[in-house]
């Protein structure tokens, strides 16, 4: 399978690391994500870490998101704390992110070689969640 990219939003890459720079202190609050939405608004939050597996910056800012009235999400991408950089999604972000926007842009890379691919792309024959939902009857 080729991955095909796409152009990235520079923008969102910028205020996830101000997010990141500005808003995470300590161990509680180490990454940081920016999404784009639809109708162009940027939101952005941060994870909530816990021993007991608090959840990433991906899935706050789903929820931060639709809190916001932005339930259509084009472009996201988390940034590490103490200058990490773009940091891609994990196993079950990139599941969540599938799940709720199919068609969603994840930009992914280090450095030089930052780039914006579909999910999709980040999680090949994966399984759909809504395609094993029984009929609602």
């Amino acid at each position: 399978m080729t991955t095909q990219t796409h152009p990235v939003d520079h923008e969102l890459v910028h205020a996830a690391a101000h997010v990141a720079r500005t808003r995470c202190r300590g161990d509680n609050h180490t990454m940081a994500a920016a999404a784009r939405a639809r109708d162009g608004r940027i939101i952005t939050a941060v994870n909530a870490y816990h021993f007991t597996g608090g959840p990433c910056a991906e899935l706050v800012l789903i929820g931060a998101a639709a809190a916001q009235g932005a339930y259509e999400l084009e472009t996201i991408v988390a940034v590490g704390d103490r200058d990490r950089g773009v940091v891609p999604p994990c196993g079950r972000c990139r599941q969540v992110l599938l799940d709720y926007f199919p068609d969603l842009e994840v930009i992914v890379g280090e450095e030089a070689r930052i780039r914006s691919v579909r999910i999709t792309d980040l999680l090949p024959e994966s399984y759909v969640w809504a395609d094993h939902q029984l009929d609602a009857e």
